[in-house]
C-alpha cells in the first residue's frame, strides 16, 4: 500500500512516501480502507522525535493519528463491525499509521461515522474531540454554570471544546486572533479575548477551568485566573507523574517526568489550584458519545483546508508554520 512513513526523526525531511506492507489484522482488529485522514500538531512533534521517550516508535513507521473510512475486514473476534461500515476512530498511541491506504485498528478503538458528516469532515474529529471530552467531561466534570476558558480557540481542540463546553453548560471564555472573533462567537464562546490586544490574566477571574493547548508563559498566566480550587489542564505543558503511571514508565522515566513538571506543579499549589497533564486516549466508547452530539448538530467540524494524500508532505509543513486559520487540516485518498 502507498504510505507516508518518518524514515528518521527530526524534520520534513525525514518524511517520505512509499510503499509499505498491507497491515495483518489480530482477531480484535478492523481493517480499514482509509478516505481521510488529518493532520495534527501531535504529528509533527512525533515525526521531530519530541515524544521519543515515551513514544519510541521504531522507524521507519508510518505517521498520522485520525482517520475517517470504509471497513473492508473484520478479526474473528470483532463483533460491532462488519465490511462495509463507514468508521471514524483514533488509533492506539501504539498503532498509530493513518496517512496511509489501510490500517488495522482495535475495535475498542473504532466508531461508526457521523451520518451526518462526510469522511473528510468525521476525520478531522476523533483526536481533538477525545481530547476535548477527556479534559471536560473526564477530567474536569464540568457542570452547568462553571466558567472555563479555553485557549486557542480557533484551534482543532478549540472549535470542539468551546462547543462541548457550552453543550455541558458552561461559562466559556475564550482566546483568539482578531480574525477569528466571529468564528468563536458562532461556535458559544461567551467572552473572547483577543491575545493580540488584551492579556487574558487580567481580564478574567475565578475561573473553574483552563483547557490549555499552548503551554509555557500561557499555561503559567493561567493560574493567575483560577479561582481557589480551580484546575488547569494542559496538552502542551509539562507531563507529571500521574501521565508517567499511566504509561507504565519506568521508575527513572517517572522520576524525569515528575521533575519536568515540578515548577507548575509548585506554582499551582501556591495558589491553591491543581494542574494536570492530558495525554488523549484512544476510545470508541467516547467517539459514539461524540457522535450522538455531532448527529443531534450540538457540535460541527471546523475544517480549514483540505489537502490530496500525495501531498501530505506539504499538508504538514502548511500546519508546521501556523498557516491555517481554523480547526483542522484534512488529506483524502484518491
Amino acid at each position: 500500500m502507498k504510505a507516508f512513513q518518518v524514515e528518521r526523526y527530526g524534520d520534513q525531511a525525514g518524511v517520505r512516501a512509499g510503499q509499505s506492507p498491507d497491515p495483518q489484522i489480530g482477531a480484535g482488529d478492523v481493517l480499514v480502507r482509509i478516505r481521510a485522514a488529518s493532520v495534527n500538531p501531535l504529528d509533527l512533534k512525533i515525526r521531530d522525535g519530541e515524544f521519543k521517550a515515551i513514544l519510541p516508535y521504531r522507524t521507519p513507521f508510518i505517521l498520522g493519528n485520525d482517520l475517517a473510512g470504509i471497513v473492508v475486514a473484520v478479526g474473528a473476534a470483532v463483533t460491532g463491525f462488519a465490511v462495509g461500515h463507514e468508521v471514524y476512530a483514533r488509533p492506539d498511541k501504539d498503532r498509530i499509521g493513518t496517512f496511509a491506504e489501510l490500517i488495522a485498528v482495535h475495535q475498542d478503538d473504532v466508531a461508526i461515522k457521523p451520518a451526518t458528516l462526510t469522511m473528510t469532515e468525521a476525520a478531522s474529529l476523533p483526536l481533538v474531540a477525545l481530547t476535548a471530552w477527556q479534559a471536560l467531561v473526564e477530567r474536569a466534570h464540568v457542570r452547568p454554570g462553571q466558567k472555563v476558558l479555553i485557549h486557542a480557540g480557533s484551534g482543532g481542540v478549540g472549535t470542539i471544546a468551546i462547543q462541548l463546553a457550552k453543550h455541558l453548560g458552561a461559562h466559556v471564555a475564550t482566546t483568539t486572533s482578531t480574525a477569528n472573533i466571529d468564528l468563536v462567537k458562532k461556535l458559544g464562546a461567551d467572552v473572547v479575548i483577543d491575545y493580540k490586544k488584551q492579556a487574558f490574566e487580567t481580564v478574567l477571574h475565578d475561573y473553574d477551568l483552563v483547557l490549555d493547548p499552548l503551554g509555557g508563559e500561557n499555561l503559567e498566566k493561567s493560574l493567575l485566573i483560577l479561582r481557589s480550587g480551580g484546575k488547569a489542564i494542559s496538552i502542551a505543558g509539562p507531563p507529571d507523574a500521574a501521565f508517567a503511571r499511566e504509561l507504565g514508565a519506568n521508575p527513572i522515566l517517572r522520576l524525569v517526568m515528575t521533575a519536568l513538571s515540578f515548577r507548575i506543579r509548585r506554582r499551582a499549589r501556591q495558589r491553591h489550584v491543581t494542574y494536570e497533564f492530558l495525554f488523549m486516549k484512544a476510545s470508541g466508547d467516547q467517539l459514539r458519545e461524540l457522535t450522538a452530539l455531532v448527529d443531534a448538530g450540538t457540535i460541527r467540524p471546523v475544517v480549514d483546508r483540505v489537502f490530496p494524500f500525495e501531498s501530505t508532505r506539504e499538508a504538514l509543513e502548511y500546519v508546521e508554520k501556523g498557516r491555517a486559520k481554523a480547526g483542522k487540516v484534512v488529506i483524502t485518498m484518491p
